[in-house]
């Protein structure tokens, strides 16, 4: 599996502080992947719906660690290179470009 692309957008939702994309193989796209601040430091979550019982469920998920690893790698990857958490942080107020 190759990440061959990825786009990021800044939001200022709690700790999340981009929605990334990502395309694989260049064939398949997957939408509204998380990058979260979390106590422990930088992670992506999957994308996921709220079920009426209050729960979250993913809506697709990696099967195994080392695909999960590869899809955390690229978008955090990208991230940085974009400014990491303080030009997204700027983004999403309207405080400059991320």
């Amino acid at each position: 599996m190759d990440i061959t692309k990825v786009t990021l957008r800044p939001v200022a939702m709690n700790k999340v502080c981009a929605i990334a994309s990502i395309v694989i193989d260049d064939m398949f796209v997957i939408h509204d992947l998380r990058v979260v601040n979390g106590d422990k430091g930088l992670f992506v979550a999957m994308p996921s719906r709220k079920l009426p019982s209050g729960e979250f469920r993913d809506i697709c998920h990696p099967i195994n660690a080392e695909a999960r690893q590869s899809i955390q790698d690229a978008v955090l990857d990208e991230f940085q290179a974009e400014g990491g958490v303080a030009a997204f942080s700027e983004a999403a107020l309207g405080e400059g470009p991320a």
